[in-house]
């Protein structure tokens, strides 16, 4: 039990019931006012609160799922989309706890011959909002994030360091090509962010104020409960105006943030959502000021401000006051040069960042915002808007476009899915995970988390039909083996059907490999919608709206218009024993076009249809991945196919430029090139 859990904390205001109106609902006076104008702008740029609510339920459903698949890890999603604000520009963040750590602020109660790692968690008086992390026992399990390289020896004792312990997670995820982002560890394209850090079953004692402290109605007690109840996140980097040190680590409420949002009713939501917008459309094009607020400034204002007035301020009537309202404790902060955490307010968010040299352009730009009111707003923010505008449609009628973005919004993030090497291991934790996931899936009532339910247990039973022993061992593991393909085809438009062309090729039913490569081949037209891409065109999604009416369900759709690349696990039994190299030291990922003609290459080669095989070497060489982080394993697969015609010289070309890719080298190119070369 949370040593803070118990604490009183004083009586709160009279409960005023939460005004939680959606778009249909606005009833002013004048239908045509500019406050009506406002929210109806910013419901097309964030979204209904049903949207909202939705993406807030795909992040949790993606956490449950993936934290279901390891023991020793915990994602949590963070940041604007696991909060609901899809935004243009929003990028993905997830944080991992290593699990296998205990963090504690209480050294006695640590008992030892202890299985998991103990730390103890230093105050740091002089740095609020920070803290040591002092080594007390090493675990007798192993960690997943800690290593040796990550501790200081100091003379009060062992200490993690910030700097080692980013670096080793960096060392450990080489193949993402991953680039340091303060604490976090971002992909090339700086589109997500990974956060590896370490979680506090306690709040740290500077934090009992805030649960104590004096508010009105906002947030209510089972949220602070909870809060408490969790404790906090510690993650590894130090204060801005202490760039080298590397023994402080910073004290996240990432999660309790989370659950302040989530707590929201709508204007709250929109008010978040046009702060967000202010900052990104106004204060950060001005190149004086640019980059000087972020919006966790802005979240944190809005804290204050929510926590302050009745709860009934938030209303949709008088969402402009609200902004106005954290517009103002803003420039006041800025006045001072002293942004309070919402949590710990003797910590300054603004140190290293605003100054008195740099306070009073932002002042001036924030007093512009303030000083245009409602109408200068609208002109600076929907370049779209007149004065005399009359309002859109609502929002009830885009609904069609309002599922679109879920959809992609899903495949921003199953895209971009890093592979689950721990579970692949296990096949026994598999099958309990696809029990869990039919649990999960029965107790959903939207046909869309349904959805995402479904395609989860069809991409665990892809790795489940893989890791089976070979298919003609017994009638069980065929029966087995069935089994999963027909599962695992749920999952897009063309893996499914290209496993099952594997398992029919490796069973040396060579003609019917050539019929399902033929329908794979079939469906991988230009229109389809790669998931391997974190941006699509404008030209992909109109495509893929073409192809998919909004009414079918997730499934459907991700059978109709949507291809994932192939993953081939470590050592599976249905892959071609041709490529039992590329399989040999770690998985292996193709595009479906490529290896749907590298089976019928081999497939050919086997029944002896020479002009066929060659026919299709041909246009195995024509064709190219679809990004850059394949390309290496096509050269290779390429280059395999030309070894086994007795082309060598076209072979020894594929490995060296499959050795020369920028983002990814395949594993067994090497390999490969020195067996052709008999060194």
């Amino acid at each position: 039990m949370n040593n803070l859990k118990a604490v009183p904390r004083q009586r709160q205001g009279s409960c005023a019931r939460w005004k939680n109106v959606s778009s249909e609902h606005l009833s002013w006076t004048e239908n045509d006012s500019i406050e009506n104008q406002l929210v109806n702008h910013l419901i097309r740029t964030i979204g209904t609160e049903i949207d909202i609510r939705k993406r807030q339920i795909l992040c949790i459903l993606n956490d449950k799922i993936f934290n279901a698949k390891h023991d020793n890890i915990i994602q949590i999603s963070s940041g604007s989309l696991a909060e609901g604000m899809d935004l243009p520009g929003s990028d993905i963040d997830m944080m991992y706890v290593d699990d296998g750590v205990n963090v504690t602020q209480i050294e006695r109660n640590i008992k030892h011959q202890v299985q998991r790692t103990e730390v103890f968690m230093e105050t740091d008086t002089d740095h609020p909002g920070f803290t040591r992390l002092r080594l007390v026992a090493a675990g007798k399990t192993g960690n997943i994030f800690l290593s040796n390289e990550c501790i200081v020896k100091t003379q009060t004792g062992q200490y993690l360091s910030t700097t080692n312990f980013v670096n080793h997670m960096k060392q450990g995820h080489k193949q993402e090509t991953l680039s340091t982002h303060g604490p976090c560890l971002s992909d090339k394209n700086q589109t997500i962010d990974y956060a590896f850090c370490l979680r506090s079953k306690y709040l740290p004692y500077h934090v009992m104020p805030w649960i104590l402290r004096y508010r009105r109605q906002w947030p209510p007690n089972v949220i602070i409960d909870r809060i408490v109840y969790y404790g906090c996140l510690l993650v590894p980097i130090g204060p801005r105006s202490m760039p080298n040190c590397n023994l402080l680590w910073r004290i996240s409420f990432s999660v309790a943030e989370k659950q302040l949002v989530h707590s929201f009713n709508f204007t709250q939501l929109l008010c978040y959502g046009l702060l967000k917008l202010t900052l990104k459309r106004i204060v950060n094009t001005n190149n004086g000021v640019k980059d000087l607020l972020c919006s966790y400034f802005l979240k944190t204002a809005l804290f204050w401000v929510s926590e302050e007035v009745d709860i009934d301020t938030f209303q949709l009537p008088t969402l402009f006051i609200c902004f106005y309202l954290c517009l103002n404790k803003l420039m006041s902060w800025v006045n001072n040069c002293y942004c309070p955490n919402y949590f710990i307010p003797e910590q300054n968010m603004f140190l290293g960042k605003i100054n008195t040299y740099n306070n009073n352009s932002l002042v001036s730009v924030l007093n512009s915002i303030k000083y245009r009111g409602i109408r200068g707003l609208m002109q600076n923010l929907f370049h779209y808007y007149k004065c005399n505008i009359s309002c859109y449609p609502p929002y009830s009628d885009t609904r069609e476009q309002s599922i679109l973005m879920l959809d992609f919004l899903f495949y921003r993030f199953f895209g971009i899915m890093v592979t689950d090497t721990e579970i692949m291991s296990n096949l026994t934790k598999k099958y309990n995970v696809l029990t869990f996931i039919e649990s999960l899936q029965s107790s959903e009532s939207s046909t869309f988390n349904i959805g995402v339910c479904k395609f989860h247990y069809a991409s665990i039973s892809q790795y489940a039909a893989q890791m089976l022993p070979p298919p003609n061992t017994n009638y069980n593991i065929h029966t087995r083996y069935h089994r999963h393909l027909h599962d695992s085809k749920q999952r897009d438009a063309v893996t499914g059907w290209l496993l099952y062309a594997s398992f029919y090729y490796v069973t040396e039913q060579y003609n019917v490999t050539l019929r399902l490569t033929e329908y794979v081949l079939s469906k991988c037209s230009p229109d389809m919608l790669w998931m391997s891409q974190f941006f699509h065109s404008e030209e992909v999604v109109n495509n893929y709206r073409h192809h998919v009416h909004y009414s079918m369900s997730l499934n459907a759709k991700m059978k109709t218009a949507v291809a994932y690349d192939l993953l081939y696990l470590q050592h599976l039994s249905i892959i071609p024993k041709e490529l039992y190299l590329e399989v040999e030291d770690a998985f292996f990922i193709i595009p479906p076009v490529i290896m749907s003609h590298c089976l019928r290459f081999l497939c050919y080669h086997h029944i002896g249809d020479n002009i066929n095989r060659q026919q299709t070497l041909r246009q195995l060489s024509l064709t190219r991945a679809v990004t850059t982080d394949v390309l290496s394993n096509t050269y290779t697969l390429i280059g395999v196919c030309c070894e086994i015609s007795g082309d060598n010289d076209a072979a020894f070309r594929c490995y060296n430029d499959a050795l020369q890719c920028d983002y990814y080298i395949c594993p067994s190119a090497e390999k490969r090139k020195l067996r052709l070369l008999n060194i």
